[in-house]
């Protein structure tokens, strides 16, 4: 563009020569100055180009900086067998389902699933492990005059009134003492812890109860026994798992049903 300018102002001087016949070297001097003025011309306006340019690159990687700055990248974080949470959604517990039936709420594992099998007296719920029965969850529902579980004495003694929550011995032969257990007896129960939460104003027993027989089957079980009474029912939920699976995970699964057991 510079060289151009150049072109047209060097023909208009030379015609303008042949007129007023000015000398050749008086004509090239100011040609040489338009041409250097419109070189400089030209020169800031690239400059300025330039700038502008490296202005907005600048005002860009300003932009990307403060922007990786002010966000917050949430960790994908997961435990063993669970899926990352790359976008920070909010975790739920898909270890439990809540259950709420007539009169009661539960949260049962979900990996366990509902069972037939009637063991007990009032028996309105149950599920078990899918890999062992042993470990399994019962809700009774039986008729009472009391108006509170305490009505029924301390844990210890109502536990002696729902006796048949810990089983039955079957075998009624002679046997000698063995392996802890009292002569002719072949199981054995001991309470290993009480309580008496109270939840909403409702007055509870939580029993925890280990059981053992003479076979040695799981080394015993695990039954946690969670009461109240409500409008003339008596409500209990029995948690339970064998004493290998206990040590091995099962803990977990009991212990956190049998707590989140509630009447409505």
């Amino acid at each position: 563009m510079a060289s151009t300018s150049c072109f047209l102002h060097h023909h208009a001087l030379t015609n303008r020569l042949s007129s007023s016949s000015l000398s050749q070297r008086q004509v090239s001097k100011p040609t040489q100055l338009i041409c250097r003025a419109t070189q400089k011309q030209q020169a800031a306006q690239d400059e300025d180009i330039s700038l502008s340019l490296v202005s907005r690159r600048l005002a860009l990687t300003v932009l990307i900086g403060a922007a990786a700055v002010g966000s917050k990248v949430a960790p994908a974080d997961a435990a063993y067998g669970e899926s990352a949470n790359v976008f920070g959604k909010p975790k739920t517990n898909t270890d439990f389902l809540p259950y709420s039936g007539e009169g009661f709420k539960v949260l049962i594992p979900s990996k366990w699933n509902p069972s037939k099998e009637v063991e007990y007296p009032g028996q309105v719920l149950r599920y078990e492990d899918n890999f062992d029965s042993n470990s399994n969850l019962s809700v009774m529902i039986i008729p009472t005059d009391k108006k509170s579980i305490t009505d029924y004495g301390s844990p210890e003694e109502f536990l002696a009134q729902v006796n048949f929550l810990l089983g039955k011995q079957a075998y009624f032969g002679k046997t000698d003492s063995e392996g802890g257990f009292d002569p002719n007896a072949v199981a054995t129960a001991n309470i290993l812890e009480t309580a008496t939460p109270q939840i909403n104003g409702k007055q509870y027993y939580s029993i925890t109860v280990l059981t053992r027989t003479a076979d040695g089957d799981e080394g015993g079980k695990h039954l946690l026994i969670t009461a109240a009474v409500k409008d003339g029912k008596l409500y209990i939920c029995k948690a339970q798992a064998g004493d290998k699976r206990w040590f091995k995970g099962a803990r977990k699964f009991v212990e956190s049903a049998a707590s989140s057991f509630s009447v409505a």
